[in-house]
């Protein structure tokens, strides 16, 4: 049958109706071949698709097929609001996650709402130590400035003028009009002995995301809030099957930061300028 029927299923099982998947059901030899390390019964547990789940069900499809570093179908389901009927459980730890994920999406209310921002979640520095770190000047930022900027971010002193605030667990940067927040080289300067995540916003390419740790890039061109990597470990998988979607909570969930609320993003502590250099961006 080859590969494009095999896409075509997952995707469908992933993306689409129960009445779209089942022409390719019924073409399916054998309803558990795997793409990507997952099957497509998998894939429907993941995008929350009851009735996807259901149609994959009644033709054989195995909710205990061991796949992605532990989390079967079945298992993940259990982190979902339509767990399957199965002895795997989720550990004290895992259930704790799901309770995180729920309480910091709720916390943030979908902060922030558009596109072209960047941002970078770092844990174990506040505010001050963040503008001492990047030898920045603390700036007074207008609403006439802002609401420019929004406008022309490549207005007056737009460019390198970033929003810090300190949180649970660190801080968080971010610049709504721009990707100077996630710059390399500003979130290597933050993170010696701490670990960060930053993203930009590209209104083109959609999130692009990278982690860095004790002061250097050890991971980059992520898609966080995208879903599931193959190569991802069993905590990855949780992770990134919590977050789908919300892309900004993910980012603070990697770093081990608890926002209490969407402050960081709408009226941050202070803000702050960036010296100029040429290697923010190396």
């Amino acid at each position: 049958m080859g590969d494009d029927w095999l896409s075509k299923l997952h995707w469908a099982a992933e993306f689409e109706s129960a009445q779209d998947l089942a022409p390719l059901i019924r073409q399916a030899t054998n309803i558990d071949e795997m793409d990507e390390d997952r099957t497509a019964l998998w894939r429907a547990v993941h995008a929350s698709r009851p009735d996807n789940v259901a149609a994959l069900l009644a033709v054989g499809a195995d909710p205990l097929r061991p796949m992605m570093y532990g989390w079967s179908p079945a298992r993940l389901s259990l982190a979902t609001a339509y767990p399957l009927p199965t002895d795997e459980v989720l550990t004290p730890e895992e259930l704790a996650a799901v309770e995180e994920r729920d309480r910091l999406v709720a916390a943030l209310g979908g902060m922030p709402e558009d596109d072209g921002y960047s941002l970078a979640c770092v844990a174990g520095v506040d505010a001050e130590s963040a503008l001492r770190l990047l030898e920045a000047e603390s700036v007074e930022v207008s609403e006439d400035e802002l609401e420019d900027w929004w406008e022309d971010p490549f207005e007056g002193d737009a460019e390198g003028t970033i929003g810090v605030t300190t949180v649970p667990g660190g801080c968080v940067l971010v610049q709504p009009w721009g990707f100077d927040a996630s710059m390399p080289g500003v979130l290597r300067r933050l993170t010696a002995g701490s670990v960060g995540y930053g993203m930009y916003a590209n209104p083109k390419s959609g999130n692009q995301g990278s982690i860095h740790r004790d002061g250097d890039t050890v991971e980059w061109d992520l898609h966080p809030g995208g879903g599931v990597a193959e190569e991802e470990t069993g905590e990855d998988v949780l992770r990134a099957h919590l977050y789908l979607g919300e892309a900004a909570a993910f980012c603070c969930a990697y770093a081990g930061l608890r926002l209490a609320d969407d402050r960081a993003f709408t009226s941050p502590d202070l803000w702050l300028r960036l010296p100029e250099r040429e290697y923010w961006n190396a």
